[in-house]
Formats: C-alpha cells, structure tokens, sequence
C-alpha cells in the first residue's frame, strides 16, 4: 500500500483535500499528517507535500466560497421556505460578524474541522469580499500546511528513530510528545479565535 502513495500519492493528496477544502467529507488534514509522515522516511520532499497541500487547501476553499457561497447559496436557501425564513434572521448577523471578524474566521478556520471548509461557504454567502477572502484564505491554507506538515514530519522522523533505538517506549514518549504540541496549539487558536 505505501508503494502505491508514494508513486501516485501526490495527485490523490491534492485532489483529497481539494475536495475535503470545497465540502467533500474526506480526511484532508489525514491525509497531510500520512505524506508528512512518508516525507521524514524520505519518499517525498516535505517541501512539495506542504506546497501541494496548501494550493490544494487554497483551490478548495475558493470553489467553495464561490460555487457554495456565492453562486448557489441565497438561490439554494430560498428554495424551501422554512429555510429562507432561517436565512433571513441569521444572515444579517453572519454579515456583521463577517464584516468585523471575517478575516480571523476564514484565518482560524483552517485549523478547526468543521469550520475548514465552512467558513468559505459563509465568506461567500454573507458577501465577504473576494480580494479579502483570497489573502486571509491563503495565509490560513500556507500556515496549515506548513505547521500540520512540518509537525508530522519531525514527529515521523522521531517516531522512527525513538522506535529503532529505544522500542516502543521511545515511540509512546513521541506521541505523548506531539499529542502535547497538538493539544497546545489548538487550546492556543481557541483563546484566539472570535
């Protein structure tokens, strides 16, 4: 199975989170921690598997504030009344919120499952700026990959080497380790977020 991604994994990681980014349920981020992983043991440069993550993450998010947000989402809302009823009381709000904190929220939203590819579809929705969706959309994809990549290949790079020279016990303290940086990280973008 390795040897399939690491002669075809390039294109399938793009078109996963590609889709993952415009609303597909896939494993996105996953799949970024497994090529940064199979970078560290050296079938890839963690340089490509982060740039082809983070324009993959860029595309992604951009289909979807477009397609979703723009496009088809007032058009798609109205289509059932209850719904637009909905739409109605809580767009003005979303519009404001957007209007002030809409850069953080498509900025912070990368790093958070749900709110991945969600925020895109409210940038549009509620009428954000494209230039505006654009630079905070890309700043957010390039630090995602960059951190989540760089993360997983330096913790399969001491996976690796905890495992060949001191069993599994070295591996677990890995895990623990990262697990910790992990835990820190998000608990940090939390206190940060809206």
């Amino acid at each position: 199975m390795t040897n399939f991604f690491t002669h075809h994994g390039l294109p399938l990681l793009f078109v996963g989170v590609t889709l993952e980014s415009f609303g597909v349920p896939l494993p996105g981020e996953t799949a970024l921690i497994a090529f940064a992983v199979l970078a560290s043991q050296g079938h890839y440069s963690i340089a490509v598997v982060i740039a082809v993550t983070a324009a993959a993450a860029i595309i992604g998010d951009n289909l979807g504030y477009w397609v979703i947000g723009r496009l088809g989402g007032r058009a798609l809302l109205a289509r059932w009344r209850w719904l637009d009823r909905y739409a109605s009381r809580v767009l003005p709000q979303g519009e404001a919120f957007m209007q002030r904190h809409g850069g953080k929220a498509v900025f912070f939203g990368r790093f958070i499952s749900i709110l991945r590819f969600t925020a895109a579809w409210v940038a549009g929705l509620t009428g954000m700026a494209w230039p505006r969706f654009l630079f905070w959309n890309a700043a957010g994809g390039i630090v995602w990959a960059t951190a989540v990549g760089l993360a997983a290949y330096y913790g399969g790079q001491g996976a690796a080497h905890a495992i060949s020279r001191y069993g599994l016990y070295g591996a677990a303290l890995v895990a623990v380790g990262v697990l910790t940086v992990v835990v820190v990280v998000r608990l940090g973008h939390r206190r940060l977020g809206p």
